[in-house]
């Protein structure tokens, strides 16, 4: 009888445990989702606000504000970007760099730390977006918006190196915050402080959400993809890990690793696409007839020429992030006692982001003829929901992919390395913003520089194993709410960018300003 009881007390335990188990697998999902409906709910407004498109149109007035900011800059320093592209050359060489100094890094680590937090995923999954929306012709509205934000580098990381401070033991902080703030006062304008902690609070939610958890989401999928579905968090331990190794040694560790893993990847991927452009040579000049008979004519697609001009205009916004401010973080520990170089090298990041690496990825889209148009009228064959028909109907990431393999059977492979280490520079270089910025609102010091880190870390791991859409939609939207702060403080402190410009160039013509190499 006691065994029998004992058995059945067993088989209830066992059913108890089951139910429970369930019910709590059950309630997971149910408050997963109750967390992301209520963020939804609570962020939905800021996250439609800042993305929202002008009446009666599908342009986002945030790109319009980024691109608007670069025709500006591009105008008032005389198209700056064009003048001094082989001085920012000669600097990034080390031609003009003087040891003695102050700062933590060279020209060309600022600038790969800066690159590798723009260099990613909208390189290669978002191009194929545009390209698959606007068609071929996007391809040369991002080109130029590219050109023209090469300008917005150029005047906010000047102003960076300009307002940066510079610590006794060596290391430096700047940005946004501080030229704000600082330059605010020097030209006795009010709201300075205010826009610098504004700019802060946005930099710290963009840095723990774009440039974090979608990061490492992304790297998770791209490895499941190959190896197989695991759990998230396996992969979020492991990159927090390394993540953790890099930047508790600081920006130094973090410029050493970026100027190793940066140019390592750019010269991979864009051999990659060299090499598949060359063996369709025959087809480059009626690529770039697509380009730009596409760019004037929309060649068919969805919204025609304005279509294409969207795309293109929005993929280079969101790719280069030239006018958010946050590459001007990075310039500024660069070592110089002249802030204009910091902005002449940082101009070339638009460039190599979107008008080399974008423009790659265009154009191995096109040529392998992964678009399907209509033999007979030429004109490209649309979807129900109004983006160009592919081979096999991948689109984004997959649409890149399987161009690269109409060539290579092994580049998802490539690609998928790639997207990892992407995804893990990325990473490393928003934890040194969203450290910065952290800094500037809660005080200098090891401990407050341990606690952020720290925080980014659980946010990897985080990132890797949860499905956060809504959260990571108010991080992007936080991204580019840096950029209505920035830019807007950017038009009242140009001025003040001009009279270094004109400084500069003067001493330099005049022998003044000589090269150390």
């Amino acid at each position: 009888m006691t065994t029998y009881f004992q058995r059945a007390a067993l088989a209830a335990f066992a059913l108890f445990t089951s139910v429970v188990t369930a019910g709590a697998q059950e309630a997971e999902k149910t408050l997963d989702q109750a967390v992301n409906d209520a963020f939804a709910n609570a962020t939905g407004w800021f996250v439609n606000f800042i993305f929202s498109p002008f009446p009666g149109t599908t342009f986002p007035w945030i790109v319009a504000w980024l691109v608007i900011a670069a025709t500006v800059f591009t105008i008032y320093f005389g198209l700056i970007q064009f003048r001094a592209f082989p001085h920012s050359i000669a600097l990034v060489k080390g031609d003009y760099s003087d040891p003695n100094d102050a700062g933590e890094v060279s020209h060309f680590q600022a600038l790969a730390t800066a690159l590798s937090g723009t260099v990613g995923l909208g390189n290669i999954a978002g191009v194929a977006v545009a390209v698959g929306i606007g068609g071929p012709g996007a391809t040369f509205w991002m080109i130029l918006a590219g050109l023209m934000g090469m300008a917005s580098k150029f005047t906010e990381c000047t102003l960076g190196v300009k307002y940066r401070n510079e610590f006794p033991d060596g290391h430096v902080s700047g940005g946004p915050m501080y030229y704000l703030t600082k330059g605010f006062a020097e030209r006795g304008l009010p709201g300075g402080k205010v826009l610098a902690v504004l700019f802060a609070i946005f930099c710290i939610l963009g840095s723990l959400g774009g440039g974090n958890m979608f990061q490492s989401n992304q790297a998770h999928q791209q490895i499941a993809g190959i190896v197989g579905e695991y759990p998230g968090w396996i992969t979020g331990v492991i990159f927090a890990c390394v993540v953790f190794a890099v930047i508790i040694g600081g920006l130094k560790s973090i410029a050493q690793v970026t100027e190793k893993v940066v140019p390592f990847m750019g010269v991979l991927y864009v051999l990659a696409a060299l090499v598949i452009i060359l063996m369709n040579a025959d087809k480059i000049g009626w690529a770039f007839g697509q380009i730009f008979a596409g760019a004037f004519t929309g060649l068919g697609v969805a919204g025609g020429l304005v279509g294409a001009l969207i795309q293109g205009f929005k993929r280079a916004a969101f790719s280069n992030e030239a006018g958010v401010g946050s590459a001007a973080i990075a310039h500024s520990a660069v070592k110089t006692k002249e802030p204009i170089t910091e902005g002449f090298v940082s101009l070339l990041e638009p460039f190599i982001d979107t008008v080399v690496i974008c423009t790659m990825t265009a154009l191995v889209i096109i040529i392998s003829g992964q678009l399907v148009s209509d033999p007979e009228t030429g004109l490209y064959i649309l979807t129900e929901g109004g983006s160009i028909q592919t081979l096999d109907g991948s689109s984004g990431v997959s649409l890149t992919s399987a161009a690269f393999s109409s060539a290579f059977s092994w580049f998802p492979y490539v690609l998928a390395v790639a997207v990892i280490l992407f995804a893990f520079s990325t990473m490393i270089s928003w934890s040194y913003y969203g450290l910065k910025a952290w800094t500037f609102l809660f005080g200098e010091g090891k401990t407050t520089e341990i606690v952020f880190k720290v925080i980014f870390c659980i946010f990897v791991v985080i990132g890797a194993a949860a499905n956060l859409g809504p959260v990571i939609d108010f991080s992007d939207a936080a991204i580019f709410a840096m950029a209505v702060v920035n830019i807007a403080g950017l038009y009242f402190l140009m001025p003040i960018v001009k009279r270094e410009l004109d400084s500069y160039m003067t001493r330099l013509k005049s022998g003044e300003i000589r090269k150390f190499k």
